[in-house]
């Protein structure tokens, strides 16, 4: 099993994609977008960083940490140039509840079990999985991150400390008023004019960058009192220290991490991935699910062992750094080196910058993620796809990301089966080659969904001695199938008649081989080289 686990390790991870631009080099221009859309990214990351640590119950330097070291390892080797990862607040209520029960040391130990996990799904390339999400669950996945993006930055316009842990996140706290409310309303709204008009005048500077930088010149100036950075937490800080988790060593421990730890991995790999295929979109490029949950698996490990909570992909930050010119790993690196510098030396600086500015910035990030034309969309799809949508949004909102997919997931993957189910019907026909027999040619899969109603398209009282069942437009696709061909050739053979089956594809061929049902065995007929009729052996399976 290592064995087996090295080797697949070795071949998917021994020569990670490290390219910084595969289609252009990187210029001087190239690399002065690159840094300073990193720039821009950093500035957004510091008080998203406290704000998640606050969510989780742990001190701002836990999420800061979690955001410098997540965001490098993953920039360095994740699996799509132009993502940004760091502490995620869809991790943070999941870990809210284990620090108030067990303590933060706790957290570290599932932290570094959960970074085994994903590397884990990496090496068994279990992120090829996420082709399963339907286009109606990315849709609400989008929409519902948005209006979470949006519901986050809310809690910037309480007055800084009014808020309380109550152990299932924060929540309380006073809303401003009066003119300190005026203010950052004012200075959102010109955050927001400042990054829609400096792409028309210019783009030497990320539009984003610029409106933080000339709203925080301009309160600074002016010395208005509104809320900044350090009312939230100081960020000042050293480098994150090496730590072994202080946890006993039990399998008590372990029953206690390992629930969080797989709820924590999923949520982190599905909004990574579903981050992955986002950016994908944008910058054209394909590929790299396996690279990106070894790369998250390898951030959480280090990070749980320096003392962070732990992170995944950030849907907000991956589309600052985008929309800025974000497209190579230099972006990446260079968010997190800054996000260091400002926790070494540069903490007084930044924590000057005022809210309002970085509330502005994620507002036209939420502006600019929102699917819009799923609203147009709606009345043109169909029913059901409509309905999944806004589901998926729903409960992305109410509950989580992780919850919200596997729903959306479940219930278009019902609603296929549904529609194939009610899809299979027969043509009915006399044979060419067999005098005097009967051909069912079946329409449509045979399949778990479909078997009753399979069942229901043979007249066994009125059929001839000799039944043809052609599956040249159909496939059997399981046991619920295997176990209706058993039961309609048993009731054929009740009543003294052959039943035979025809045009098997190769895969059914070897379905119903394996199951035993075959008395007659040849590799021609899946070809089509030779037409060849199985008889059916009945009892194979059982009844129940």
């Amino acid at each position: 099993m290592l064995s087996a686990l090295k080797a697949a390790f070795e071949s998917r991870f021994a020569y990670p994609d490290l390219r910084w631009m595969p289609d252009e080099k990187l210029t001087p221009s190239r690399l002065r977008i690159e840094l300073l859309s990193g720039l821009t990214v950093a500035l957004a990351l510091v008080p998203e960083a406290v704000a998640f640590a606050f969510v989780a119950g742990v001190h701002p330097l836990v999420g800061l940490y979690a955001a410098f070291l997540v965001g490098l390892i993953t920039a360095l080797i994740g699996g799509r140039p132009g993502m940004i990862s760091g502490a995620t607040g869809a991790l943070a209520v999941v870990m809210v509840a284990l620090v108030a029960q067990h303590g933060v040391e706790y957290l570290f130990a599932t932290v570094v079990l959960m970074g085994i996990l994903q590397i884990i799904a990496g090496v068994m390339q279990w992120g090829k999985f996420i082709r399963l999400v339907p286009h109606p669950v990315m849709l609400g996945f989008v929409n519902g991150l948005a209006i979470v993006i949006f519901l986050a930055q809310l809690g910037q316009f309480k007055v800084p400390g009014s808020m309380e842990n109550t152990g299932h996140g924060m929540s309380g706290g006073e809303w401003l008023s009066g003119m300190p409310l005026y203010l950052m309303l004012g200075l959102v709204a010109l955050t927001m004019a400042i990054i829609w008009v400096m792409p028309r005048i210019t783009r030497i500077v990320p539009a984003p960058l610029a409106g933080i930088g000339i709203v925080a010149i301009l309160v600074i100036a002016m010395g208005l009192d509104v809320p900044r950075v350090g009312d939230l937490a100081s960020i000042q800080g050293s480098l994150p220290p090496f730590h072994i988790p202080m946890v006993p060593l039990t399998w008590e421990t372990f029953e206690i991490i390992l629930p969080y730890a797989v709820i924590l991995a999923a949520i982190g790999l599905i909004e990574s991935l579903l981050t992955l295929n986002l950016v994908g979109d944008m910058t054209g490029k394909r590929g790299g699910a396996s690279q990106e949950c070894i790369a998250q698996g390898v951030s959480n490990t280090v990070t749980g062992f320096f003392g962070g909570m732990g992170g995944c992909a950030m849907i907000g930050q991956s589309m600052i750094n985008v929309k800025s010119g974000g497209r190579t790993r230099v972006a990446g690196i260079a968010a997190a080196m800054f996000l260091l510098i400002f926790i070494l030396f540069a903490a007084p600086l930044i924590e000057q910058i005022p809210l309002a500015a970085l509330v502005g910035v994620m507002f036209m990030v939420v502006i600019g993620t929102f699917a819009w034309n799923s609203f147009k969309i709606m009345s043109k799809v169909p029913l059901m796809d409509a309905f999944v949508i806004v589901l998926v949004t729903v409960v992305t909102v109410m509950e989580d990301l992780a919850v919200a997919v596997v729903v959306g997931v479940i219930v278009s993957a019902l609603a296929y089966a549904w529609n194939n189910a009610t899809r299979i019907h027969a043509v009915t026909r006399e044979s060419v080659t067999e005098k005097g027999a009967k051909v069912y040619e079946i329409q449509g899969p045979l399949f778990f969904g479909s078997a009753d109603g399979f069942a229901e398209l043979f007249d066994i009282t009125d059929d001839p001695d000799t039944v043809i069942v052609d599956f040249a437009e159909s496939r059997v696709v399981d046991q619920s199938a295997l176990q209706a061909i058993e039961a309609v050739a048993a009731k054929y053979a009740a009543a003294g008649k052959t039943l035979m089956l025809r045009h098997l594809s190769r895969d059914c061929h070897q379905l119903l081989t394996k199951a035993g049902q075959l008395m007659i065995d040849s590799d021609d007929d899946p070809e089509y080289g030779l037409v060849v009729d199985y008889s059916v052996r009945t009892g194979m399976l059982g009844g129940h």
